[in-house]
C-alpha cells in the first residue's frame, strides 16, 4: 500500500536525531545542566545582532505581501542579486542572480542539485567521514552513491583511490569541507590535485563530473586557514550553501544553490535545478529570511566562542589519551573510541551522561563524533566525565 523505500526511510531514524531525543528526555529527568548532549550540530552562538536588527527593521516597515507572500520559485531577484556579488566580491568569481536558487537549508540545496543531474544509472561519489544524509540523497534521485575509504592519517581525499572508483556512470562527485564529522578542511593542494584528476576523467569519459560542494561550515573556520572555493579550481560546480551555521539559523531553513557560469551547458543546468526544485516541491525558499539574508550576506555568529571551545575539549581530551585529527573549522570533533566497537563505547560514555555519536554511521568506525556547539561551561563540566571514561578503560 505504501512506498517500502519511504516506509523504511522513516522507520529507521537518524543516530544522531535518536540520541538527541534522548538527550532531551534525559535532561527532564535530572536537569539539563547534568546532561552533556554533544550529539547534534545544533548552534549556540547567538546569531548576530543584525540579524535581530534586520527582522525588526522589516517586521515595521514592509508591507505583509513582500514579508510573507510567495516569491518567484527561485527566489527574489534582488536577493539573488545580492548573494551573487557577494560571491564574486570575496571568491573572483563572475556569477549572476540567474547561477542563484534560494533553497530551505543544504538538505534542499544538496536533494535539487543531485535530482537536477541524475539520470538512468548514475553514480555520485564521496569520502568517509561523510554525512550520513548523503546516501538517502542520493538514492532517493534514483541514483548509487559510492563511499570511498576514509584516510584516517591526514583526512584529506585519498586520489589513488579516487581515480580507481571513477567510472562513466559517476555523475557528480560529493564533498564537505570543512568537513562533518571531522572538521579537516581540504587543503589548497588536495583541492588543485583533486580537480586535475575529476578534469582528466572528464576528458577519458567524455563527459562533465560535477563537483558538489556542500558548504554550510564555510565560515566556521580558525586562524588564518583558507577553504578553497571550488569554482576557482573546476569549471563543473554546483555550491550548496546554508545560513544554519554562520548565521545561527537552522531552524529557518535559509540558503542557496550556486552554480557555476563557467559549467559545461551552464543554462541548462540552471534550469533543470529549477525543474528539481519544483519536482520536488521546494520553490519559494522562506521569503522572510530571503530577505533576512540579503541584508546580512556576510555577517556571522561569533566564531571565537567556537574557536574557545575547541581548544579546551581537543587540549583537555589528548591529556586524557584520547586521539583525533584537530579541527580547522566546523564545530565537531572526531576522535578515535577507546575501543573497537564505538557503539558500545558510546553506551558506556551515557554513564557519564556523554552524549555522543558512533563514527559507523559516517561511514568510519573506530571513531565518534562530539559536536562542541554548546556552552563553554558544559564544556569545561563535561571535562571529569570524559575522564572517568577515559579511566575506566585504563584499568
Amino acid at each position: 500500500m505504501f512506498s517500502e523505500k519511504m516506509t523504511s526511510l522513516g522507520s529507521n531514524r537518524s543516530v544522531i536525531r535518536e540520541i538527541a531525543e534522548y538527550g532531551w528526555k534525559r535532561a527532564t529527568e535530572i536537569g539539563r545542566e547534568n546532561v552533556f548532549d554533544f550529539s547534534i550540530g545544533n548552534p549556540n552562538v547567538p546569531a548576530p545582532e543584525i540579524v535581530k536588527e534586520t527582522i525588526i527593521e522589516l517586521l515595521n516597515s514592509t508591507d505583509s505581501m513582500t514579508l510573507h507572500g510567495y516569491s518567484s520559485a527561485p527566489g527574489m531577484l534582488c536577493v539573488r542579486k545580492t548573494i551573487a556579488e557577494s560571491i564574486n566580491r570575496r571568491f573572483g568569481t563572475n556569477l549572476t542572480l540567474n547561477n542563484i536558487y534560494m533553497t530551505s537549508g543544504a538538505a534542499s540545496s544538496l536533494t535539487i542539485s543531485i535530482k537536477a543531474l541524475t539520470e538512468d544509472d548514475d553514480e555520485f561519489v564521496t569520502f568517509a567521514p561523510y554525512f550520513p544524509e548523503y546516501t538517502t540523497f542520493v538514492e532517493s534521485a534514483g541514483a548509487k552513491l559510492k563511499v570511498l575509504p576514509p584516510d584516517t592519517v591526514n583526512f584529506q581525499i585519498d586520489l589513488d583511490i579516487l581515480e580507481k572508483s571513477l567510472t562513466p556512470q559517476t555523475k557528480g562527485i560529493i564533498i564537505n569541507s570543512p568537513n562533518n564529522p571531522s572538521g579537516v578542511v581540504y587543503s589548497e593542494e588536495t583541492i588543485k590535485s583533486f580537480c586535475v584528476l575529476v578534469a582528466k576523467k572528464e576528458k577519458e569519459f567524455g563527459h562533465p563530473i560535477f563537483i558538489i560542494s556542500d558548504e554550510p561550515y564555510r565560515e566556521l573556520v580558525y586562524g588564518n586557514v583558507k577553504v578553497p572555493y571550488l569554482m576557482n579550481y573546476h569549471k563543473n560546480v554546483i555550491v550548496c550553501y546554508s545560513y544554519s551555521k554562520s548565521l545561527s539559523l537552522p531552524g529557518e531553513r535559509i540558503g542557496y544553490i550556486a552554480t557555476s557560469p563557467e559549467a559545461e551547458q551552464s543554462q541548462t543546468l540552471f534550469a533543470a535545478i529549477c525543474g528539481a526544485g519544483r519536482a520536488l516541491g521546494y520553490v519559494c525558499a522562506p521569503t522572510l529570511f530571503q530577505q533576512v539574508v540579503e541584508k546580512c550576506v556576510e555577517a556571522t555568529a561569533d566564531i571565537s566562542i567556537y574557536e574557545r571551545n575547541r581548544e579546551i575539549l581537543y587540549n583537555g581530551l589528548l591529556e586524557m589519551g584520547y586521539e583525533g585529527p584537530k579541527p580547522d573549522g566546523a564545530f565537531y570533533l572526531f576522535v578515535k573510541s577507546l575501543e573497537e566497537d564505538a557503539n558500545a563505547f558510546c553506551e558506556k560514555a551515557k554513564k557519564y551522561e556523554l552524549l555522543l555519536v558512533p563514527g559507523d554511521g559516517f561511514g568510519c568506525p573506530g571513531y565518534v563524533r562530539i559536536a562542541y556547539c554548546v556552552t563553554t561551561k558544559q564544556i569545561e563540566k563535561s571535562l571529569p566525565a570524559f575522564a572517568k571514561l577515559a579511566k575506566e578503560y585504563k584499568k
